[in-house]
């Protein structure tokens, strides 16, 4: 009898995903400036040494907005490079991209990203001019656990008086952002202790509320621009429509946008088209703040 040896497929991941659509991307005439240390170890807290890539457009007559994207990858996953794609394709639409790399669990717990991620947008006011980028013009956007991280250091200005500046962000971009509301969900959940949620934000349910966007909003804020997939996480549209019910209290039209039949990935991997829409929302979010 003729024996049919099985075929054993690679296992399909989200950073698969990324890296083969990053080998057949098109190239960008950008100017790139890749691991730029905005942190030395040991200097924050016992903090390890992170960096930041760069994406400038090239031989531009004036100062550009800047766009600081923070990724995700649930808070102990997930790296700068694998958003190259995103950088490059900002900047030829006339944006200083700058995509960081921040401490992940378990080895470190959510309030040291948030300094990192504090101190990485410190580094950007101080120092983008030199790559092309206007100071006065920063942007911070992420998407999941990233989303979640740019909102917190946005709505909450404690991270920069640590910093003893103030708050240089001119508005957030959030990506079907995870964790607006991390209380109410962990609440809700009831992990058990040690659960990867609780490896990052501790068993503390003080903790849970510290470091939850939704308890800072208020008329201060920087402006918004959320995006979320109509078929993404449950736990996310919760989390955001419980965040969209205290902002409108601020904002009464919230620049949001729910895309249609979208689930969680596909938020982040529409950013492969150039042409996508959001791209859109994007520019006219930074046109009309500029104003």
């Amino acid at each position: 009898m003729l024996k049919i040896q099985a075929i054993k497929l690679p296992i399909i991941t989200f950073s698969n995903i990324l890296l083969f659509l990053l080998f057949f991307s098109f190239g960008c005439k950008v100017t790139k400036s890749k691991d730029i240390n905005y942190m030395e170890e040991g200097l924050n807290q016992n903090l390890p040494e992170k960096q930041l890539n760069i994406f400038s457009p090239k031989k531009a007559a004036e100062a550009k907005a800047v766009f600081i994207f923070v990724h995700g990858g649930s808070w102990n996953s997930g790296k700068k490079d694998l958003y190259d794609f995103f950088g490059k394709r900002l900047a030829r639409k006339g944006i200083v991209a700058v995509n960081i790399d921040y401490p992940l669990s378990p080895e470190y717990i959510i309030s040291d990203m948030t300094i990192a991620v504090a101190k990485s947008v410190k580094w950007v006011k101080e120092n983008i001019e030199d790559y092309g980028g206007d100071p006065n013009q920063i942007y911070i956007s992420g998407h999941s656990a990233g989303g979640h991280l740019a909102a917190l250091i946005s709505v909450k200005d404690d991270y920069f008086q640590e910093l003893e500046i103030e708050n240089p962000i001119k508005g957030a971009i959030l990506i079907d952002a995870a964790g607006l509301d991390m209380y109410g969900f962990l609440k809700k959940k009831n992990y058990p202790a040690g659960t990867s949620y609780l490896k990052t934000f501790t068993n503390d349910s003080e903790i849970w509320k510290e470091y939850s966007p939704i308890y800072y909003v208020d008329e201060n804020d920087p402006r918004l621009l959320i995006m979320m997939g109509e078929n993404t996480l449950p736990g996310i549209i919760s989390s955001t429509d419980r965040f969209l019910t205290e902002y409108r209290k601020i904002e009464p039209n919230p620049n949001y946008h729910l895309q249609s039949g979208k689930k969680h990935v596909p938020m982040i991997l529409q950013f492969f088209n150039r042409n996508n829409e959001a791209y859109d929302w994007i520019d006219s979010f930074i046109s009309e703040n500029q104003k």
